[in-house]
């Protein structure tokens, strides 16, 4: 009979962890980078989907713990004028389950140990090692708070929380070890490697092939090469009416920025101006390949950039390049920090 308590209580688990999880992977993974413009469409997609606007909320909330409080209050506010907008439209969205009291003693301490042994499924015994035994202030904080004040909350189940965070550390750069105890905890509690084998095509669509190729790594996909055979290098040679060139510099900049942050697929949009004529604008411009370079000409901050700038433009020159070394690239932008991608 406890069996049959237990598969049900799965299947119900199971279930309630298909509904939207790829938009909730994706809600996940663009709230821990932080960007809010592609995060709007992951949330419409999410809403539409399935999911409720408490379990996006309880998403964004658990993520603070993962990606600090900045994201994660960007993240809600995000979802409030997306929920306002789609009210105006008149679009009636699902407020959901709202979280029951916390459950236990009082021990607060004790129920996210517990807790924690349920994730990994193995009893913390002994004194306390690592960095919990060096910093014991940061092992009473993941408990008490992280796994007993949140985890505890049943809004969402351990499935999906692990799914979410899965998502979250799998699009952040630096935090592998992290994402490999939460893929081994996340197993432990039931997302399956069929539910995980889709995830690195979430990452590669919103974040980018790099960190894809980690998550891929660490569960034992093939990577994928972060440049494609019809890589894209172009250098634009464009001269900018002198009347409009600080307006220009500020419109071109604006642009590059934004498609370099949102879009997985720019490597590179690197302006520069001529020092003896600065009305003689060079961009360096680097796609991972044509469906990038096609993408990047219908966002929002490309028209705008487009349509704004079409009457300062004097002339414009498109000269597309062939790579001497593709191998040397990856080299050349860690020297700067920032790997393509």
């Amino acid at each position: 009979m406890l069996l049959f308590v237990v598969t049900l209580s799965t299947i119900s688990m199971k279930a309630q962890f298909f509904t939207g999880q790829k938009e909730m992977a994706a809600i996940a993974a663009l709230t821990a980078t932080g960007n809010t413009e592609q995060l709007k469409g992951g949330i419409q997609a999410g809403l539409d989907g399935g999911l409720t606007v408490n379990e996006v909320k309880e998403a964004m909330v658990q993520l603070y713990a993962y990606c600090g409080f900045p994201r994660s209050l960007n993240a809600i506010n995000t979802l409030m004028k997306v929920l306002e907008e789609r009210k105006e439209k008149g679009i009636a969205d699902v407020q959901g389950k709202e979280a029951s009291d916390i459950p236990g003693d009082g021990n607060k301490y004790q129920t996210g140990k517990q807790t924690l042994q349920q994730l990994t499924g193995r009893e913390e015994q002994g004194p306390m090692t690592g960095a919990n035994a060096f910093a014991p202030a940061i092992d009473t904080f993941l408990k008490e708070h992280l796994f007993a004040d949140i985890f505890s909350r049943d809004v969402l189940n351990y499935v999906q929380r692990e799914w979410v965070t899965i998502a979250a550390l799998a699009a952040l750069p630096g935090v592998e070890p992290q994402l490999q105890a939460h893929l081994n905890m996340g197993r432990h509690v039931g997302v399956a490697d069929e539910q995980l084998s889709v995830l690195p095509d979430i990452i590669d669509k919103y974040i980018g092939r790099t960190q894809a190729n980690v998550l891929r790594k660490n569960i034992q996909q093939p990577v994928l090469p972060v440049v494609q055979p019809d890589l894209l290098v172009r250098i634009s040679e464009i001269e900018i009416l002198l009347e409009y060139l600080e307006e220009y510099k500020h419109i071109l900049q604006e642009e590059s920025a934004q498609s370099i942050k949102i879009e997985p697929g720019v490597i590179a949009i690197f302006p520069m101006f001529q020092q003896a004529a600065p009305e003689q604008i060079r961009i360096v411009e680097i796609y991972a390949g044509q469906e990038a370079y096609h993408a990047h000409l219908e966002t929002p901050h490309f028209k705008y950039y487009k349509a704004a700038t079409t009457k300062m433009v004097v002339s414009l020159k498109l000269v597309d390049m062939k790579v001497v070394d593709k191998d040397a690239m990856g080299v050349i932008f860690s020297k700067i920090g920032h790997q393509p991608g």
